[in-house]
């Protein structure tokens, strides 16, 4: 997906909260490694390997050979069943021969592996034979040795498909996968994915099986140079035991190896100007507010422009044939623009470019027949900057010079090794340990301290106006972060594989360790804003639990028109360890049947900005994986296959920072009586202290009362049953029944007050200073406070007590499909997916209203904001349609093209509690009430996101089809559908807010993109 044109790094409206060479190893030595490692300190390594296995008739002591174009070489014998696997193969072609007395009497040539998964390679046709006889690769078109849900995309298809540069987008191949509907951009701003109505930060990413998720909020992955990739694997469902930290989906990427032939390419891409639609102009929808700008306009989208040129170029080959392989690959991207914010932003018109270097290595070593090591670094990072400027919405036109926008950089490197030993025909030895380091830096450019931001500036009083527009400065910044801001990983991971008979046993530990540095913020300038506000009922009292009262009641307060002082603060590091072991066994029943039987336990604990635990879940948490796979027919022409599976999900570090961190949040309500030359107000009279709902007075909590007693980790049951089937020799079609049902939660509770009564009632004296509690969410939970004289005491409050509903979000799909492999002439692919994504809880976000603060959502703060909470839940999209594919009409000619059709997701309207339109928490317009009626989420739908992407390429035979010219049209009938609407209601009681219902993410316009690569 193209990126979002950058804004003045915007707050969330009015938030209360921050949502912030070996010779071959023995076995003894191996089991001893094991042990050590199961205690060592420091992933989550997804496949990236696959299988060869195969039936051999009237086996007599006969061995396969299998060999690489790597120079990797292994014999494996076949058992009295004419049954023979080899596993852990790195990607790449393979030539197998039947050995029969030593000498070769049949072959299979050009076996090309995909991840994660098995290629059956039989050889019916050698019983009688006593010479060679080569054949061309003929496998069966359904895979039968897996029970999981997973697309894979190869190198081949990326580059004949017309797709958008990103992991993200490959991903949105696969059935059941859309993208977010919260406008959630990863660390290098690429547009994240949801997966079976998960949230968006529920997802894992991997590099060459290397955990890239960023750990702060799981929001999106480090990625490779698109020209890197050899293959994605997108799991949707049914993994193993092996892999877990994840219940919404995967994105798995392997990319490139060196092989015994030199290769090198490169590309050039161009996206221009002139090919890009006019974006959709917002206007206001509800009304104008009290000081508009430009009319009923808002945001002129129509004036944003944009142009991007990549570069990208790879090399790669044997250092030592046969045993010493290189790939390099790098990719530098600079995107240019210009973009008008919306009428209320404080960089009105802003020229920016991005940077985007990416780079990628990888080193493979075939020490010896039996002993392969695999090095590779990667790095994926955006760097911006820019100019600011003045901007007249009334005649479109760009104005003077005000600041330098924010130098960024994010993203980052990451660097893995990899060793592999085939101890035995039957045993196989993996370790994997890697480190990544993700910058977070943003520094102001020309930073003016003395100035104050100012925002609402729509909403200042007209009689301090003169008849003239709303006040600003020119203060851009409303947030300070250190320099040093970043994230890191370190992961490891052992596995043990054993083939025993008709089991292959795997056993293996799965450890990660993350910290969050220097992570939060500051306000800006004197260390508060200002946000303008204005209620129609200016007699009643805004806030009245927290002690705002009513605006009249206070000097030039009667005409309902005052202003907010925001206070923010939080700066701190931080830690989580989550440990992991699994046992697994595939059991090949017989010919038919196999069954996947795991179990896997999981640990986690999180720190605070002191290193102290306020968080341990180190009892056992089994996840047992069950699976089945029925070869109805026995010739992999028809597969039924079934799984049921629970999901472990670790906390981000998010709650760190925030629940169990010293952060300031507050809020003071002013009255005014004049507008300053830099659009502060003047003539202030306060009519409330310093307020927080959430109790957010920079006080660290004592990490023994953070957490409810015993809490439970967030953890989702998944259940699957489908078939696949050939239809002719040219078809494949199958259907498969999901469901998802979240069974535990992590949030925030922030109803201090009841707490303190029920402790009360018990008889203990208590004063709490924590902000918020993480609870489990829709069940009893009990807390531990400390009353007045420093004992701890337990108060439980029952579910009735918290007033909550019970916790629910499930997913039920069908998803259907029907495809037609590459036959050398064409490839196709339709899917339907039927699905309902449903309950009170999206899970860690809330999209609707593009809360970042994973795990600290607004959900279940207090009772009344989850108030008709249940119903269709953001990521429902009822239907959805892809159909992809290519069409290779000469050597020279491709076409090809990607149709989705999206049915929308709900648009919600939020607004002030009850049919009196109260603010009970002081949460303001956040309420699932409009207007006074109760408004469950799913009530209203946005409408169908419909997209046609086509692309052409040429090859021209005179270059000998090595230069490729291509022209790829992205959203060719330019609809730009609402992916997200603006979703509150009021401004304060009585009071509408003119942005209802109006668009805040929208379908990218058209654009086009012209590439010219050349291969050798």
């Amino acid at each position: 997906m193209r990126r979002a044109a950058p804004t003045s790094r915007p707050l969330e409206r009015n938030q209360p909260l921050n949502r912030s060479s070996l010779p071959r190893l023995r076995l003894g030595a191996l089991a001893v490694a094991t042990l050590l490692a199961l205690n060592a300190a420091p992933v989550l390594g997804q496949s990236t390997t696959g299988s060869i296995f195969g039936q051999v008739p009237d086996a007599r002591g006969d061995s396969v050979l299998i060999k690489s174009s790597t120079g990797i070489s292994r014999t494996v014998t076949v058992d009295s069943h004419g049954h023979y696997n080899a596993t852990e193969l790195p990607l790449g072609t393979y030539a197998v021969s039947l050995l029969r007395g030593g000498n070769v009497v049949d072959t299979r040539n050009d076996i090309s592996l995909r991840v994660g998964a098995g290629t059956d390679v039989s050889f019916e046709a050698a019983r009688n034979l006593g010479a060679v006889n080569v054949t061309a690769n003929a496998t069966p078109a359904i895979d039968v040795t897996t029970v999981d849900s997973r697309t894979v995309i190869t190198s081949q298809e990326l580059a004949s498909l017309p797709l958008a540069r990103s992991a993200e987008a490959i991903a949105l191949l696969a059935p059941g996968v859309v993208n977010n509907s919260g406008g959630y951009t990863g660390p290098t701003g690429q547009s994240l994915a949801t997966f079976g109505g998960s949230s968006a930060s529920e997802n894992a990413y991997y590099i060459n099986g290397f955990n890239t998720t960023e750990p702060q909020r799981g929001l999106g992955g480090l990625t490779l140079p698109y020209g890197a990739i050899e293959q994605q694997e997108i799991y949707t469902g049914g993994y193993s035991a092996q892999y877990g930290r994840s219940d919404g989906g995967v994105i798995n990427v392997v990319g490139k190896r060196g092989t015994d032939e030199w290769h090198f390419g490169a590309q050039v891409l161009w996206q221009p100007e002139f090919a890009q639609a006019n974006g959709t102009n917002t206007y206001y929808t509800n009304g104008l507010p009290a000081s508009p700008i430009a009319g009923s306009l808002y945001d002129p989208n129509s004036k944003n422009r944009e142009w991007t040129t990549t570069y990208d170029a790879y090399l790669g080959g044997p250092l030592i044939k046969d045993k010493l392989f290189l790939f390099l690959a790098a990719e530098a991207s600079r995107q240019e623009g210009d973009t008008v914010n919306n009428v209320s932003s404080a960089s009105p018109y802003v020229s920016y470019h991005y940077d985007l270097p990416k780079w990628y290595g990888k080193l493979d070593w075939n020490i010896t027949d039996s002993n392969i090591l695999e090095v590779t670094a990667a790095s994926n990072k955006d760097e911006t900057s820019g100019s600011i400027y003045n901007y007249d919405y009334s005649t479109l036109a760009r104005g003077s010079f005000i600041n330098d926008a924010d130098n960024t950089k994010t993203g980052g490197n990451l660097y893995t090794a990899k060793f592999t030993s085939y101890v035995t025909d039957d045993l196989t030895f993996s370790a994997l340990y890697g480190k990544m380091n993700l910058a977070n830096y943003d520094v102001p450019g020309n930073y003016d301290s003395d100035l104050t931001y100012v925002t609402g500036t729509q909403n200042q009083n007209p009689a301090y106006l003169g008849g003239g527009s709303p006040i600003g400065n020119s203060q851009v910044t409303s947030s300070l972060y250190n320099p040093n801001r970043h994230d890191t990983t370190n992961n490891l991971r052992i596995d043990l594989s054993y083939q025993l008979g008709p089991h292959t046993l795997s056993v293996g530990i799965d450890n990660q360790n993350s910290r969050a540095i220097d992570q939060g913020s500051q306000t800006s300038g004197p260390g508060y804003y200002w946000d303008y506000a204005y209620t129609t009922t200016p007699t009643v009292a805004l806030i009245p639990n927290l002690g705002v009262g009513a605006p009249a009641n206070y000097p030039g307060g009667a005409s309902g028109y005052y202003a907010i002082k925001y206070v923010d603060s939080s700066i701190a590091s931080v830690r989580s360890a989550q440990r992991a072991q699994y046992i697994e066994d595939k059991w090949q029943l017989n010919d038919r049947w196999l069954l996947s039987l795991g179990l896997r336990n999981d640990q986690f604990t999180d720190y605070n900005a002191d290193g102290q635990p306020y968080i341990r879940q180190r009892s056992a948490q089994w996840a047992p994986r069950l699976g089945f796979s029925w070869d109805v027919n026995g010739d992999a022409s028809f597969k039924v296959y079934g799984n049921a599976g629970r999901y472990y999900l670790g906390l981000p570090l998010n709650p760190a920072l925030n629940a169990a961190g010293a952060y300031v949040a507050t809020q003071q309500y002013f009255t005014y009586s004049g507008i300053a030359a830099d659009g502060t107000p003047t003539g202030v009279t306060a009519f409330s202290n310093p307020v927080s709902p959430n109790n957010t007075y920079g006080v660290l909590p004592d990490p023994k009362t953070v957490t409810a007693q015993n809490i439970k980790s967030e953890y989702q049951d998944e259940f699957i049953l489908g078939f696949n089937k050939t239809l002719g020799e040219a078809w494949t079609y199958g259907a498969k029944l999901t469901r998802r049902v979240l069974r535990n939660g992590i949030d925030d509770y922030c109803d201090v007050a009841t707490i303190e009564a029920k402790a009360a009632a018990l008889g203990y004296d208590v004063s709490a200073t924590n902000s918020c509690y993480l609870i489990n969410p829709g069940r009893a939970n009990t807390f531990t406070v400390v009353d007045t004289s420093g004992a701890y005491r337990s108060v439980t409050l029952s579910n009735a007590e918290f007033g909550f509903p019970q916790l629910k979000r499930q997913y039920d799909a069908l998803e259907t499909f029907l495809e037609h492999p590459f036959d050398g002439h064409w490839y196709g692919k339709i899917d339907y997916v039927l699905s309902h994504s449903y309950g009170d809880t999206e899970g860690q976000l809330r999209s609707d209203i593009q809360q970042t603060a994973a795990s600290t959502s607004i959900d279940w703060d207090f009772p009344e904001l989850m108030s008709y909470s249940n119903g269709a839940q953001s990521n429902d999209h009822r239907h959805q349609i892809k159909l992809f594919g290519y069409y290779q009409f000469t050597p020279e000619w491709l076409v090809s093209g990607n149709l989705s059709l999206v049915s929308g997701n709900p648009r919600n309207c939020l607004g002030f509690y009850g049919p009196n339109q109260t603010d009970p928490d002081g949460y303001g317009s956040y309420y699932h009430w409009c207007g006074g009626q109760p408004s469950p989420p799913g009530t209203h739908r946005l409408p169908w996101n419909k997209q046609v992407d086509v692309g052409v390429t040429y090859r021209p035979a005179f270059a000998d089809h090595k230069l490729g010219l291509s022209l790829s049209v992205f959203n060719l009938f330019n609809s730009q559908a609402i992916l997200n609407a603006y979703p509150y209601y009021q401004i304060s009681p009585n009071t509408p807010d003119p942005l209802y219902g109006s668009a805040v993410v929208r379908q990218q316009p058209r654009f086009a993109r012209l590439s010219a690569t050349y291969d050798f």
